[in-house]
This record gives C-alpha cells, sequence and structure tokens, in this order.
C-alpha cells in the first residue's frame, strides 16, 4: 500500500516562538500528537508529545519555553508513492512515530505509526 493511501492530508502546525503550554492546548484540542513548526509560513521542525514531555522534565518554567527550542529539526519525510512497510521500517529505524509526508518539496500531511499499524490491522 502506498503512504498516499493512509497519510492525513492536513498541516496542523505552531509557530517556533510559540510557547509551550500553547503547544500542547493545540495537541489536545485536535487529538493529535506531533505539529509542524514554523518560521512564518516554512516549515523548520516537527514537535511531538515526546518532546514536550522531555522539555517539562528539562526546564524549571517550561511556559518560558518555545516550539522552535524543542522540536526535532532533522526532519525525515515520506513521499505519496512511497510504500507504508517501508515508511514503518524508516520510522522504527530513526525511533519515531510521526513522519511529514512530502509532494514535490512541499509538506502536504503527516503520517503517524498509529496510522501505519491501523492499515496493517485492518487490511489483514
Amino acid at each position: 500500500m502506498r503512504v498516499s493511501n493512509v497519510y492525513r492530508p492536513m498541516i496542523f502546525g505552531c509557530q517556533a516562538d510559540e510557547r509551550l503550554p500553547g503547544v500542547a492546548r493545540q495537541m489536545v484540542e485536535r487529538n493529535i500528537g506531533a505539529l509542524a513548526v514554523l518560521e512564518g509560513e516554512r516549515i523548520t521542525g516537527v514537535i511531538t508529545e515526546r518532546d514536550l514531555v522531555m522539555a517539562l522534565a528539562g526546564s524549571d518554567d517550561p511556559a518560558t519555553v518555545s516550539a522552535g527550542a524543542c522540536a526535532s529539526t532533522e526532519l525525515k519525510t515520506a513521499g505519496l508513492e512511497e510504500d507504508t512497510r517501508e515508511v514503518a521500517r524508516r520510522m522504527l529505524d530513526a525511533g519515531i512515530r510521526h513522519m511529514p509526508v512530502d509532494e514535490d518539496g512541499r509538506m502536504v500531511g503527516m503520517v503517524s505509526m498509529r496510522d501505519l499499524l491501523a492499515l496493517e490491522t485492518w487490511a489483514a
């Protein structure tokens, strides 16, 4: 199966200078585990629930910490036509649970390990 059959074609994001309480609220309100981190309209990273927990554990005042300060900036992306098993393998190898989906150099959505697991579970 291809990523185009399973990814979420929506981009939820926050600005790099947004503080962690606002980032966490967005994730809770949208019931998602990751946000694209933006500088203007350019994606500079991804912040996940795991990043939030690490920031909370490592800061005396997490309300002063910005999304950009704790986001993963080494972006690994999946292509729309990529095989879902290969993407799952790459995610496992990298230790990540969310991967931006790229089409012609621009982010068009996100795929999560949960999306890929659901595909394997329900397609069987």
